[in-house]
């Protein structure tokens, strides 16, 4: 074959063969981008302020934001701000928890909170390839401890409903402890949410503070929505149909959108005001120090000694499931199983006596 041949077929052969071009993908959905640019030398300060912009902010509650910020604000930023993610190890975490405790006196509930808040935010950090792994994994927080919970006996209960008789305070305290309700639920009800006439009272809004700010919201967890029956309830039944017929007569605004639970100037109470009377009459009276969380508390204590079952006792406080309620109230439900192991014991003994 002549050698020109051969050259015009070698470069026929050989000539580069340009890439087709891919087809564009055509996608139904939008294509979502990272919201966050960075890399691992940017601050621990600068890395939070886009995880609460973009994970915390726009799906949590007020409450939670709130208190996310004081953590991050008054002790994170502070002691940590100002080092790189890719600086973050278990030693630098492990010595800002012992910090936490031993210099800020953070009790080591509290500390786990810091934790499990880094944990979460990191974590994202992970996902998105800023840093190669979520240092908080290789931590371990300090173990949580059983809360001093404060509750009344019968006796004290009984006391305390005398004193606040005619007052203010009268319906707060006894949908407290008669009902075992939060204050944020208590200041969330309006007269819409009592049927008198059925004797049915219904949670469908809370009241609290955010900061410094008064928030009204739903209740946090589904299973806090609940209607409660206080047919029985003699007493509440009695002051809520007396309050029904004395506020029209005397002006006080009673319609199905005004707020159940009043102070003495007959406004909704502000939260923390409310919390402080209540306190501050414990002291004049003489009474053991209680809150109203410690009131829901007895109510707790009161219907194990009345030995109302777990579940039921679960429903009424409107938490999600029984363990829940098992899991606060440990202190308390556990003493009924000294009168178990009573039982147990006199019966062995009873038969060895045979």
């Amino acid at each position: 074959m002549p050698q020109t041949s051969v050259n015009h077929v070698n470069r026929i052969t050989l000539r580069p063969v340009a890439p087709k071009p891919r087809p564009k993908l055509a996608l139904s959905f939008p294509v979502r981008r990272s919201a966050a640019q960075v890399d691992s030398q940017v601050t621990l300060e600068h890395w939070l302020d886009i995880w609460m912009a973009s994970e915390v902010e726009p799906c949590r509650a007020d409450t939670t934001i709130n208190g996310y910020n004081g953590i991050i604000r008054n002790h994170m930023v502070p002691a940590l701000g100002a080092v790189p993610l890719s600086e973050l190890t278990p030693d630098l975490l492990r010595s800002y928890y012992q910090w936490l405790e031993e210099e800020r006196g953070l009790s080591p509930n509290t500390v786990r909170k810091h934790h499990v808040l880094l944990h979460t935010a990191l974590k994202m950090a992970f996902q998105q390839g800023v840093i190669p792994n979520n240092p908080t994994q290789r931590v371990s927080p300090p173990h949580p401890t059983s809360a001093n919970i404060r509750y009344y006996t019968a006796a004290q209960l009984k006391r305390l409903l005398d004193e606040v008789s005619g007052q203010a305070l009268e319906l707060p305290v006894k949908l407290a402890c008669y009902l075992g309700l939060r204050r944020s639920e208590i200041l969330g009800l309006r007269w819409r949410d009592v049927d008198v006439q059925a004797g049915l009272l219904s949670i469908r809004r809370v009241r609290t503070t955010v900061g410094y700010r008064i928030v009204e919201k739903a209740p946090k967890t589904p299973d806090s929505r609940r209607t409660l029956s206080i047919k029985a309830l003699d007493d509440l039944m009695a002051l809520l149909r007396k309050l029904s017929v004395e506020r029209p007569l005397a002006g006080i605004p009673c319609g199905p959108e005004d707020f159940l639970v009043l102070d003495e100037q007959n406004r909704p109470w502000h939260p923390n005001l409310m919390s402080y009377s209540l306190t501050s009459m414990l002291v004049t009276r003489g009474l053991p120090s209680i809150t109203f969380h410690g009131l829901r508390h007895t109510f707790a204590s009161m219907a194990n000694d009345a030995r109302v079952p777990m579940y039921q006792i679960s429903r009424a406080m409107g938490h999600s499931n029984p363990n829940t309620t098992q899991r606060i109230y440990t202190h308390l439900f556990d003493q009924t199983h000294g009168e178990v192991l009573a039982a147990v014991a006199n019966t062995i003994t009873r038969g060895g006596d045979q």
